[in-house]
Parts: structure tokens; C-alpha cells; sequence
């Protein structure tokens, strides 16, 4: 790439790749930081929705954060030039199959401010003579704002290879107009889709932590529409990490077939919707999984499948995640952090209804086993059963579904 101003003077050039070399063992505090913010000015809607699209979104803040910071190291105070990789490429390829333009310019207007805020700490923290400092912010600046120009080139230059080289992208960008709501003939949609949309819905998410996963992700597909024989079916390609898909019927599709290929998909996660009727019920059936999916992606939750009807009420509590962790910690107190069993044993308790017997049936135990764990675990919590069952519920649904919950702010 051409130079655009001089190189930096020795010294200068050496506090820049010591600063750097410093960041690049906090990357991960940085992308936490301004990940957040960069997304939510994109201003796209269907971008804040998806949480497997707002991963790769990550991924792709941290691969500009290193990238910047490596080449300092290397060639400090110099022109960066932007790293599009495979996996920011198969991220931009998804965003223009589904139709989805971020901002991505206002994304880098937030993280750069972000991003030089910690910059000049670190530079007043360890360049103590003045002049040494203002050459470091000097020509750090130059290369920081030139390499958010770059990059933000790099990415328009890449969805345009994307859009013209993706003729298959209608069927998927269409989908993502009637999940996002967009007023739609259902007679024309169907015809396009190929798919009965004047039925029953259930809306699913299929997806993979890690886009090298993505074999076990399709291979689970097949299976699904094996076990659901005589159901109807639709999976679009949502990410490189994620599918989505529909099943539908004359009647509310049973899903136990879904149970049990999940049982042994591995690495393969699934969220479902609650099913709904026609056009409508196609979009908020989708949303709903989306929805779980979200919810299980912030709360760190390691399960493989998250019915959205399970855990409606944990997300609305979960939104604030410090504010979770207050309620539950207030909640239950010493029993936040006491033997699974005994929180499993209370959950279970109330679910049935307060009966000791129904709920050893569900726990496999003898009933003076529960009754003993029970009794045990209202004595720990700070709230009692007796006095606010729907507190005590609620609290111990969060920790079952995010176990470290507790473990993740200060008291």
C-alpha cells in the first residue's frame, strides 16, 4: 500500500511497539469493550437479532483490533492494510444473501472512539517525556484513522464482490424479509418458496460456536428431515455458523424428533420457537428462536436445545446481566453458589406444584431424599419458598440455564 506520511522516528517507533505488544495481551477486554457499541451502530435490525451473525461481527472486530495492533508491532507508526480473511469473507457473503447493509462506517466511527480512549491511557501511562508522547499520538493517529478508511473500503469492496457473485441469494434475502416482518402476499411468498406457509409453523435455529464446525452443522440437517418424515420442511443458510428452519403441518408439528437427533448432534446447538399459524406465525415463530438463541449466546449457557417457551421469562430478566445477577444473588442467597442438587431438588419442588412426591418421580429419587434437599435449600435461600415461590422459581431457572452467572461481577 502506498505510505502517506514519513516513518516515525526511532524512539517514537520503539513506545509504539512496546504500547502494542502491551494491547495485544488485553484483545480480549478491548473486543468486549467496543464490540457492543460498534453493533449496535450498524443500525440493522436483523443484525442485532441474530446471534450468530453478531458473533462473527465480533470475530471480525477482533481480527481488525489484532491486525492493526500486529503490524505495529512489526512496522510501527506505518500504513495498515486491511486483513480480509476466509471467514470475513463467508460473514460478508452471508450479510448480502440476506439482504443486510450495516453501517459499517458509523461502526468504525464508534469503535475508533472507543479504541483511542484506551490508546491514550496507555500513552500518557508510559510515555513520560512530552515530546515523546505527542510523536506517538501524532503519527498513531494518522495510522488509526487511515486504517478505519481502509478497512471500511475493504468491506464495501467485499459485499460488492459478494452481491455479484451470489446469484442464489434471492430465496434467502426473501426469507429474511418475512422473518423481519416486511408486509408480504402469502400466496406470493409461497410460490417463491416453494413452501406452504397457510399452516402450522415451528421455527428453529440451528447453529455451531465455531465456523469449522459447520460439517456436524449440515450433517444434522438430513437427520432432522429424516426423523420428521411427512412433515414439511425449510432450511435456509443463515451464516456460516447457523441455519434456519421451519417445520409445519396441517397440525402443530411434533418436535420429539428434533429431541432426538440432538441427543447426539455433538457440537450442533438448536433454539425453538413456539409455534404459530400462517404468515404470522411463520415470522414469530422465528423470532421466538432467534430470541432463545440470543439468550443462550449472553448468558455463556452451554445447553443444546432451548425451547423459547422454557425460558420467555429468564430473558426478559436476563436483558441487564448485572442486574440478573443482583436479583438472583438477593434471591437465594448462600444457595446461588451451594450443591446443584439441592437447587434442582427446590426448581423441581415447585414446578410440581409443591408436591414431594411428583417431583421425586421427576428427579428419579426417593421422596425423603427430596424432601431432605428441599428442606435444605429453603433454609439457604435468602428469599423462602413459602414466601415468594415465583421469586425463588424464576431465580433458580436463571442459574439452571447460566450456572456462572454468580461468578461473573463483583458482589
Amino acid at each position: 500500500m502506498e505510505e502517506l506520511w514519513p516513518p516515525p522516528p526511532r524512539e517514537v517507533a520503539d513506545a509504539i511497539r512496546s504500547l502494542c505488544q502491551r494491547l495485544l495481551t488485553e484483545t480480549d477486554a478491548l473486543v468486549n469493550a467496543l464490540a457492543g457499541p460498534a453493533l449496535v451502530a450498524q443500525n440493522d435490525p436483523a443484525l442485532l437479532a441474530d446471534a450468530s451473525l453478531a458473533e462473527e461481527d465480533r470475530a471480525l472486530n477482533r481480527s481488525d483490533l489484532v491486525q492493526w495492533l500486529t503490524a505495529n508491532v512489526q512496522h510501527p507508526g506505518r500504513r495498515v492494510e486491511p486483513y480480509v480473511g476466509p471467514r470475513t469473507t463467508a460473514y460478508i457473503n452471508d450479510l448480502v444473501s440476506r439482504g443486510i447493509a450495516p453501517d459499517f462506517a458509523d461502526a468504525w466511527r464508534v469503535a475508533l472512539g472507543i479504541g483511542w480512549r484506551r490508546w491514550l491511557e496507555e500513552c500518557v501511562a508510559h510515555c513520560a517525556a512530552p515530546d515523546l508522547l505527542v510523536g506517538v499520538l501524532d503519527v498513531s493517529a494518522k495510522s488509526l484513522a487511515q486504517y478505519a478508511l481502509d478497512s471500511v473500503a475493504a468491506l464495501r469492496e467485499a459485499g460488492l464482490a459478494a452481491a455479484m457473485g451470489n446469484a442464489g441469494a434471492e430465496a434467502v434475502a426473501l426469507i429474511q424479509l418475512i422473518a423481519g416482518g416486511a408486509p408480504m402476499a402469502e400466496d406470493l411468498a409461497e410460490g417463491r418458496l416453494r413452501y406452504r406457509l397457510a399452516r402450522w409453523h415451528v421455527g428453529l435455529v440451528l447453529w455451531v460456536d465455531d465456523p469449522e464446525q459447520a460439517d456436524a452443522l449440515d450433517g444434522a440437517i438430513p437427520a432432522m428431515r429424516a426423523a420428521g418424515a411427512g412433515r414439511s420442511a425449510l432450511v435456509a443458510r443463515a451464516s456460516a455458523t447457523s441455519r434456519w428452519i421451519w417445520f409445519s403441518g396441517p397440525g402443530i408439528p411434533d418436535l420429539h424428533h428434533v429431541e432426538k437427533v440432538m441427543a447426539t448432534a455433538g457440537v450442533v446447538r438448536a433454539a425453538v420457537g413456539r409455534p404459530g399459524h400462517g404468515l404470522e406465525g411463520f415470522r414469530s415463530s422465528h423470532q421466538d428462536a432467534l430470541a432463545a438463541q440470543a439468550l443462550v449466546t449472553r448468558l455463556g449457557s452451554d445447553r443444546r436445545l432451548t425451547a423459547y417457551a422454557d425460558v420467555e421469562l429468564i430473558d426478559a430478566l436476563t436483558k441487564d446481566g448485572a442486574g440478573a445477577r443482583r436479583f438472583v444473588v438477593n434471591t437465594l442467597g448462600p444457595l446461588a453458589e451451594a450443591d446443584v442438587a439441592l437447587r434442582q431438588a427446590l426448581l423441581t419442588y415447585v414446578q410440581c406444584g409443591f408436591n414431594t412426591t411428583r417431583a421425586a418421580a421427576s428427579l428419579y429419587a426417593h421422596r425423603n431424599t427430596v424432601e431432605r434437599r428441599v428442606s435444605r435449600a429453603n433454609e439457604l435461600s435468602a428469599v423462602k419458598v413459602e414466601d415468594n415461590p415465583t421469586h425463588v422459581a424464576a431465580a433458580l431457572l436463571v442459574l439452571d440455564i447460566a450456572p456462572g452467572i454468580v461468578a461473573t461481577g463483583p458482589s
